[in-house]
């Protein structure tokens, strides 16, 4: 029998199997990346992001192997989701969200920009996307994966977006400099993303989206990203506005202009979905 050909469980056994089969997948990503440190294998990336990324790919894969008959396609991470549309959309909608507001705070001086310790932009480009990419791709595949779907079929997208959003705000809460602005600013990035997730239909977009937003201020910004310092060659961004607009030590993302830029981008995708409708 085909995997698309089985039959469905129902949801509390589809989504507690996952629960339990992420953790196990997390659990055995703790044990063998302890036994192999990435330093080891020349990668300079967080073990905690490595970890939780193979983790829940290794969690997802397994439930779709056993009670999950629609794949990866279930949480739009299928092949067909994979296409440059969507990745451009993503990546355009996270740049612009973050860049735009960080653009407006430069030219209004709340921001600088001074030298620092001369170096290579494209080492510490190449450098930060090493750790970008894992980081975003295990908050998508917790906040906006499997159990996204699961709880988008039984209580819809929008009630979906706003309680996943919350869960992700909450993962930031321990971070460096981390306030209730910051947090709520988070959960605002959480709605954008999930819209992005749900008008494109794709986890690929949402991803890349979030990938793009953090590059903007690690690779181009050279500031903080949620609070964490990373390379900084040749130039950085130096805060010297109020920190209700400029983030403070967290970063342009916590600023309340940031959070125009996000509100922007989800009112876009909340009229791109509604034109879509009118013409089906």
């Amino acid at each position: 029998m085909a995997a698309g050909d089985r039959p469905r469980l129902s949801l509390p056994v589809r989504l507690g199997f996952f629960i339990v089969a992420t953790s196990a997948g997390v659990l055995g990503s703790r044990a063998a990346l302890g036994l192999l440190p990435p330093e080891r294998l020349g990668i300079d990336v967080p073990a905690f992001y490595l970890q939780m990324a193979f983790g829940l790919v290794l969690g997802h894969w397994w439930t779709f192997r056993a009670v999950e008959p629609l794949g990866w396609s279930s949480i739009g991470f299928g092949r067909a989701h994979f296409t440059p549309r969507a990745l451009g959309t993503g990546a355009a909608l996270g740049a612009i969200a973050v860049g735009v507001p960080a653009l407006v705070l430069l030219l209004v001086r709340w921001l600088r920009v001074e030298p620092s310790a001369p170096g290579s932009w494209v080492a510490a480009a190449v450098s930060s996307l090493a750790v970008l990419l894992p980081a975003a791709l295990w908050e998508e595949l917790l906040c906006r994966g499997y159990a996204f779907s699961c709880l988008r079929e039984l209580i819809g997208a929008r009630r979906t977006i706003v309680a996943t959003s919350v869960v992700f705000g909450l993962l930031h809460i321990q971070n460096a400099g981390a306030t209730w602005q910051s947090v709520a600013l988070v959960t605002l990035a959480g709605i954008f993303l999930g819209g992005i997730r749900v008008a494109t239909g794709s986890l690929y977009a949402a991803w890349a989206a979030h990938v793009s937003w953090n590059f903007v201020m690690a690779g181009v910004l050279h500031s903080a990203v949620s609070g964490i310092g990373m390379g900084t060659p040749n130039y950085r961004i130096v805060d010297s506005g109020p920190d209700w607009a400029t983030g403070g030590a967290w970063g342009p993302e916590a600023g309340l202009l940031t959070g125009v830029g996000l509100a922007a981008g989800i009112y876009l995708m909340l009229r791109r979905k509604a034109v879509e409708q009118t013409h089906d």
